[in-house]
């Protein structure tokens, strides 16, 4: 596994949150290419690109922000985080499966910034796009370029809910991996919506969430309510990513019939 050193912070990122997660985001993003180009395959290159991302987040958050607390995906979780005003919430390596898969590019590293009660910065990077989308400056999302909505789905496990959903507004279903990939290509006019129920965790969507509500986007619990981070239980199972258009007849589906 490599360690090599990562690059020197730029200037902007070192008292500027949205450049910081934007600039860690690439980081890992580029170490996580390193490890793709060593042979390793399965199981191995997944444990790889897990252990390397996460140990050079940890170390940049450590030698560059030291008294925030942080959350991450590979990392035990430490509850004095629950008394910090600011708390990292990172994905080290979001779709693991899809970043073991060479050439697949749907995976993803995720950085985000909540202080004092909700998120403040956070970033998204796409490696094998060559992609950073971040909070410092926010994407915009394009027109819409489909004339039936899209949903993008797990391309392992799709909810039957969703299926459903689809079917009463007329909408077609864009299998892909990672759920930050998933909200990401709503931003990008790939997708329109990512309706997702049946288990994530903060660290699977904070960063995503970030970048979307950045970019003008709807972002909820399935039933509408509000997504909270920093919890005791780190648990966030389900959430809506959409168009601002579409998020009364997606709520209202839910609310009707549930998620079962």
């Amino acid at each position: 596994m490599t360690t090599e050193t990562p690059k020197q912070i730029p200037s902007a990122a070192i008292s500027d949150d949205h450049a910081f997660a934007a600039w860690a985001a690439d980081q890992a993003g580029a170490r996580l290419l390193e490890v793709r180009t060593q042979g390793l395959e399965g199981k191995a290159l997944k444990d790889a690109g897990d252990a390397a991302a996460q140990a050079l987040l940890a170390e940049l958050l450590a030698t560059h922000r030291p008294d925030d607390a942080v959350l991450s995906e590979e990392a035990a979780d430490d509850k004095s985080r629950l008394e910090a005003r600011r708390v990292w919430i990172i994905d080290p390596l979001d779709g693991t499966r899809e970043f073991s898969e060479p050439p697949r590019d749907d995976w993803a590293v995720h950085v985000a910034l909540w202080q004092d009660g909700d998120l403040v910065a956070g970033a998204v990077a796409q490696p094998a796009l060559g992609e950073t989308f971040h909070t410092g400056m926010p994407p915009v999302v394009p027109a819409r370029t489909s004339e039936r909505p899209r949903i993008a789905v797990s391309r392992s496990r799709p909810p039957a809910f969703v299926e459903a959903l689809a079917a009463e507004i007329g909408a077609d279903l864009v299998p892909m991996g990672s759920a930050g990939v998933k909200v990401m290509s709503v931003v990008r006019d790939v997708a329109d919506a990512y309706v997702h129920a049946g288990g994530q965790y903060e660290w699977d969507n904070a960063a995503p969430v970030a970048v979307a509500r950045a970019a003008g986007l709807f972002c909820s619990r399935v039933d509408g309510s509000e997504l909270a981070y920093n919890q005791d239980d780190v648990s966030l199972p389900d959430l809506i990513v959409c168009r601002p258009e579409l998020a009364d007849s997606i709520v209202d589906f839910v609310r009707r019939h549930g998620t079962d």
